[in-house]
C-alpha cells in the first residue's frame, strides 16, 4: 500500500497497483502529453556500488557500461548461457551507486545472482525495494514536476533511438513507432511518495494507471521483460539489440548466440504489432494464440503460428496487440487469434476468433548480417 492507494477511482491491478483510476482512455491521452504520472511501486530497485561496480556488471551483461557517465541512462540484458533473457534491467549510474530497475520479482532473483558473482571485486550489492519506489511520467509539466521534487534517481528510457553499438530490425522506410517515447522513471524513497501523490490532489498532474502505460507501449513497440519475454526469447525476436545490447562489446554470457543468430541465421521468432478487429468489442488475455488466414482459427487441427504477449485499447488506435510470430509467417497474411494461453484447444475457447492484421517490426529477413562466402563443389 502507497499514498496512491488512497486516490478516489482507483482500480487495483494484480500487482497491487492501480490499474486505472476510472478513466483509463483520458488517463492514456494525459499521460501521452505528459501531464500525467503511473505509480509503478510493484517494481524492484537493487543498487550497486563499490569501485568495481560498472567493470563487473560490464563484463557479465550485453550493454557497455564501462564509459557510463553519471547520470546517463542505458539498459541490458542478463542472458542465459544460450542468448536467451532472463533479465532485463534499467542502468543509470549516479557517480557513487548503480541503479538498477527492474519488472516486478525480479530484484531478489537478480540481487541474489548478482551477490553469488561478486567473488573478490570491490563490489557490494543490496536489494533497495522495500525504501525506494518508482513512478513514471513523458516528457511534460508532469516530468518537470517530479524531477523538482530531488528524486534519488532518474532514469530515462532510451527507446526512442538506436543506442550505440545497437542495430534495429525495423525497417527504416518509415517513422520508427517509438521516435517520440519520451518515458522517465523517478526513484523516490517510499517515505516520501506522499509528497509526489500532493501533486495529484492539487490538480498539478493527473494519475494514470498501468493500463494507460501498457497501452501506449503497445503502440511503440515497446518490450518489456513482464510483458514480452517467456523462456525461451533472445533479444532479437523482439528488437531489443536497438537499445539493450551492444555488439562489438566483447564476451559476456550468452554471447556467441546473440553473434550468431544476427551474423549468420534469422530468430525463429518475430514481434508483431497487430491491429485487432474492433466489432466484437473484446481483447484477447496475454498467450491467446494467432493463428493465420480467415477462419483458421476454427479449423479443426489448426496451428497456431504465434502468440499474443500483450493486448491494449489505445486511444487512437482503438483494438492493438504485440504477439510473438513464427519467422515463417508471411508478412501480409491476414491472422486470427483466438484462445487461452499454448497448449490449450482454440476450439474450446469461448467467443469468436478476432480478426487481425499485421504490422511488421521485426521483418522475417531480420539477421545474417554477414554474408559468408561458400566454396565451390562440384
Amino acid at each position: 500500500m502507497t499514498p496512491f492507494s488512497e486516490l478516489p477511482g482507483r482500480v487495483a491491478s494484480d500487482e497491487g497497483v492501480a490499474s486505472h483510476y476510472g478513466e483509463p482512455l483520458l488517463e492514456q491521452r494525459a499521460l501521452e502529453a505528459g501531464g500525467a504520472i503511473v505509480d509503478l511501486s510493484h517494481h524492484g530497485i537493487v543498487v550497486v556500488s563499490g569501485a568495481d561496480r560498472l567493470s563487473w556488471l560490464h563484463s557479465m551483461t550485453s550493454q557497455h557500461l564501462l564509459a557510463l557517465r553519471p547520470g546517463e541512462s542505458t539498459e541490458t540484458l542478463l542472458l542465459d548461457p544460450n542468448g536467451r533473457i532472463e533479465r532485463a534491467v534499467r542502468v543509470v549510474d549516479d557517480g557513487e551507486r548503480t541503479w538498477l530497475l527492474v519488472d516486478a520479482g525480479s530484484a531478489a532473483p537478480l540481487a541474489a545472482f548478482l551477490t553469488r558473482m561478486r567473488f573478490a571485486l570491490r563490489v557490494e550489492v543490496e536489494d533497495r525495494s522495500e525504501k525506494y519506489a518508482t513512478v513514471l511520467a513523458f516528457e511534460g509539466d508532469a516530468r518537470d514536476a517530479l524531477h523538482s521534487l530531488g528524486p534519488a534517481a532518474e532514469w530515462r528510457d532510451p527507446w526512442s533511438a538506436v543506442a550505440r553499438g545497437g542495430v534495429q530490425y525495423a525497417r527504416d522506410d518509415a517513422e520508427h513507432a517509438g521516435a517520440h517515447w519520451s518515458a522517465t522513471h523517478f526513484v523516490f524513497e517510499r517515505e516520501r511518495l506522499a509528497s509526489v501523490v500532493d501533486l495529484v490532489t492539487r490538480g498539478a498532474v493527473r494519475a494514470a494507471g498501468v493500463l494507460a502505460l501498457d497501452a501506449l507501449e503497445v503502440r511503440a513497440w515497446r518490450p518489456s521483460q513482464a510483458g514480452d519475454v517467456d523462456e525461451r526469447t533472445i533479444p532479437h525476436e523482439l528488437d531489443w539489440l536497438r537499445t539493450a545490447v551492444h555488439l562489438t562489446k566483447g564476451c559476456y554470457r550468452g554471447q556467441e548466440t546473440v553473434a550468431k543468430v544476427h551474423n549468420l541465421g534469422h530468430p525463429p521468432r518475430r514481434l508483431a504489432l497487430l491491429h485487432l478487429d474492433g466489432t466484437g468489442g473484446e481483447l484477447p488475455v496475454a498467450g491467446a494464440l494467432v493463428f493465420a488466414g480467415p477462419g483458421s482459427a476454427t479449423e479443426p487441427g489448426a496451428r497456431p503460428v504465434g502468440r499474443v504477449t500483450r493486448a491494449a485499447l489505445h486511444h487512437e488506435w482503438g483494438g492493438i496487440a504485440l504477439a510473438l510470430l513464427k519467422r515463417s509467417v508471411a508478412e501480409d497474411v491476414a491472422l486470427e487469434v483466438r484462445g487461452g494461453p499454448e497448449g490449450a484447444d482454440p476450439q474450446a475457447a469461448p467467443g469468436d476468433p478476432i480478426a487481425a492484421t499485421q504490422e511488421v517490426i521485426v521483418p522475417s529477413s531480420a539477421g545474417a548480417a554477414r554474408s559468408v562466402p561458400r566454396l565451390k563443389r562440384l
